[in-house]
């Protein structure tokens, strides 16, 4: 029985954290914020081709529980790469949030080689890359 409570509140907090991250990006978005650290979870809904000129970033777009939209933009010169994402799949994000009309984008998702930056990383399939 308790292991039934633990993985209910578990579950609970987990839901709750996911709502609170959604809604402190939704809150930079609707403020027309930049700069601000955030961090979330969706679920991917389209991928870009990377872009490739100067540094290289992966990118694709994620859709999280607020419905918003978010395009991350991941630095693949200094982090690995998520190299099987597909549509459909979920990733998590820490990083930094820069305001667009398009709902924003995510960067800095990956450590500061020279550390002055706030480290950020995506976790996906149990694996986290920064």
């Amino acid at each position: 029985m308790r292991k039934l409570l633990f993985i209910f509140v578990s579950f609970i907090l987990f839901q709750w954290a996911s709502f609170a991250n959604a809604s402190a990006l939704q809150n930079a978005y609707n403020h027309h914020q930049s700069d601000v650290q955030v961090q979330g979870v969706g679920t991917v809904v389209r991928i870009l081709r990377d872009d490739n000129k100067g540094i290289r970033h992966q990118k694709f777009i994620l859709k999280v529980s607020s419905g918003q939209t978010v395009l991350v933009a991941h630095n693949i010169d200094i982090a690995p790469r998520l190299d099987s994402i597909s549509v459909g799949d979920q990733v998590q994000f820490y990083g930094e949030y820069e305001w667009n009309k398009k709902g924003g984008v995510v960067h800095w998702t990956h450590k500061d080689p020279r550390g002055y930056h706030i480290a950020g990383w995506l976790k996906f399939k149990g694996k986290t890359y920064q």
